[in-house]
């Protein structure tokens, strides 16, 4: 009999390491404006610390005000691993901390992301494994579960699978699903270039910036003094 909404799922598909890592190397700005302007988790959901984060989605959907199915994700999850975390966004009980955090250090976790609340975030904003939560409270979890291991979730209003690629900087994160990783680096990488060349037309004085009063005018804009 299905037990849904309590039950782990151990086996997931994990992308190339060698895919994650060129993704690491990209500004997350860059790909998700190869995505549309999608798929960017909500700016609630903040950075702890400044390490940067790339790896696979391991994913866990968390009764609000309860951790013990995180504490099964960081015992199962592989290094180099993103665990997200599900808790629906509630900011009433922290979920994760500094004992934990150490804990997935020590097992080679490559961070975690949390639609919910943390604590002893001093600790955590000193550490070099990254971190995101939306909230910090020193209030404490429970651990009675119900909740899922590798299924779909949503974290900051973004749909994350087991095995997506999740990449984050100082901005925010982005989620990439797997099969369209290969062509959305590939732009990423064309937009870093384009970047590049920007700058050094700003700094030599050659930028060209007469496409701001085209699209004005073709907007309809009425230039008042004309």
């Amino acid at each position: 009999m299905a037990n849904v909404g309590f039950r782990i799922r151990a086996k997931i598909e994990r992308p190339a390491k060698e895919l994650i890592q060129e993704f690491k190397e990209l500004p997350v700005a860059n790909i998700a404006d190869c995505m549309s302007r999608f798929s960017c988790i909500d700016a609630s959901i903040k950075p702890v610390n400044k390490a940067r984060l790339a790896g696979p989605a391991f994913t866990v959907k968390s009764r609000t005000a309860d951790n013990l199915m995180l504490h099964k994700a960081i015992d199962m999850a592989q290094p180099g691993d993103i665990i997200i975390v599900d808790c629906q966004g509630d900011l009433v009980n922290s979920v994760f901390g500094e004992i934990m955090a150490k804990w997935a250090k020590k097992r080679g976790i490559g961070g975690l992301i949390i639609d919910g609340a943390i604590r002893d975030i001093e600790a955590l904003s000193e550490m070099d494994m990254p971190i995101y939560a939306a909230g910090c409270t020193p209030k404490g979890p429970y651990k009675d579960g119900p909740g899922e291991i590798n299924t779909a979730v949503c974290c900051g209003g973004v749909v994350v699978n087991p095995g997506d690629i999740v990449v984050g900087d100082a901005d925010g994160v982005v989620i990439i699903a797997a099969k369209d990783a290969p062509e959305i680096l590939k732009k990423a990488k064309g937009k870093l270039a384009q970047e590049t060349e920007t700058f050094i037309q700003i700094d030599k004085g050659t930028l060209d910036r007469s496409w701001v009063d085209k699209t004005l005018k073709e907007k309809g804009c009425e230039f008042l003094d004309d």
